[in-house]
């Protein structure tokens, strides 16, 4: 027992002695320690690099980071100054458009407008609509006509002294109804009054004027006393006299906007000359002129040089 537990340290001591005489006859007596002490330097080395490495990269990466800031930063400060300028902008035009001051809040200018819509429900000039004719007209026109309605209203509201608005002869389960509610949002919230009621019957008619550029009078003046009919009508076709014809069928007065005699026809490569009007194009002219009392200034607002007139004064 005791030679055994002896013996066996040295058998092996002598194995590893036996292992190290073949390493060394495979790799050479000195190939193995040259090995590891190449190995040794190479890990030194780059350790050294790896020490020293970061710290330049950092540098290097950080300067290319900080360009990009200064780059990103003066591409976010020209979006603010651009969202600013056009912030006043805005704010300057609602300023001119109500006259009022602009340290309001947008809550203060919408119960403003609709204070002022509803106080013209009662003492301003009154303007219906009549779309008592909308079963004639194709998908098509209807839309057309439903943005018209859309523009009118959103220049009433930012009108200093706003109509009130009446649709008439509109029902409510027909073709344009569903259009305008489908191509103007808050349609139904608007502040007018809409009726499947005919104008002619929802009024007095020695109170109606019917505006329609076939009439043989030029309209005057805007009375507040009178309720003006603007005809919902888009007629690709140009089917002519078609207002003028139903109004004298109730007998009603009829007038037309007077751009005879404020305007002339210009040339134009087409020749083309039409006194015909979108309802939208008609009440700025109304609404221009109830501001402005200068029936000049409200026709060059409504009447663009596509339709062949310009003032009398721009000619000469």
């Amino acid at each position: 027992m005791d030679w055994k537990l002896e013996g066996s340290p040295q058998k092996t001591e002598s194995h590893v002695l036996q292992e190290q005489e073949v390493l060394r006859e495979d790799t050479g007596e000195y190939g193995m320690s040259e090995s590891f002490q190449l190995l040794q330097i190479d890990v030194e080395c780059e350790r050294q690099e790896g020490e020293t490495l970061p710290t330049g990269g950092a540098v290097l990466c950080s300067k290319n980071v900080q360009r990009k800031q200064r780059h990103w930063e003066k591409i976010v400060a020209a979006k603010k100054s651009k969202r600013k300028q056009e912030k006043e902008r805005r704010k300057a035009n609602r300023v001119e458009n109500l006259g009022i001051c602009p340290q309001h809040s947008k809550r203060f200018l919408r119960s403003l407008t609709k204070e002022r819509l509803l106080e013209a429900k009662h003492s301003g000039p009154r303007l219906c609509i009549d779309l008592s004719m909308s079963h004639h007209m194709s998908k098509k026109e209807l839309s057309r006509l439903a943005g018209q309605i859309r523009r009118l209203y959103g220049s009433n509201k930012k009108a200093t002294r706003p109509f009130w608005i009446c649709l008439t002869g509109f029902a409510t389960d027909g073709p344009l109804y569903e259009e305008c509610l489908r191509m103007n949002d808050g349609f139904s919230s608007y502040l007018l009054d809409i009726t499947e009621e005919d104008c002619f019957t929802l009024f007095p008619l020695e109170t109606l004027v019917y505006l329609t550029p076939d009439s043989e009078h030029a309209l005057e003046d805007v009375d507040l006393n009178k309720v003006y009919i603007l005809g919902g009508l888009v007629d690709e076709s140009v089917q002519k006299k078609v207002t003028f014809q139903k109004a004298r069928e109730h007998s009603v007065k009829t007038a037309r906007l007077p751009i005879q005699e404020y305007m002339v026809r210009c040339q134009n490569g087409k020749n083309y000359h039409s006194e015909i009007l979108a309802i939208n194009q008609v009440f700025d002219i109304l609404s221009t002129y109830s501001e402005t009392q200068s029936w000049p200034e409200a026709l060059k607002k409504g009447v663009s040089s596509r339709k062949g007139y310009v003032l009398q004064n721009a000619v000469e």
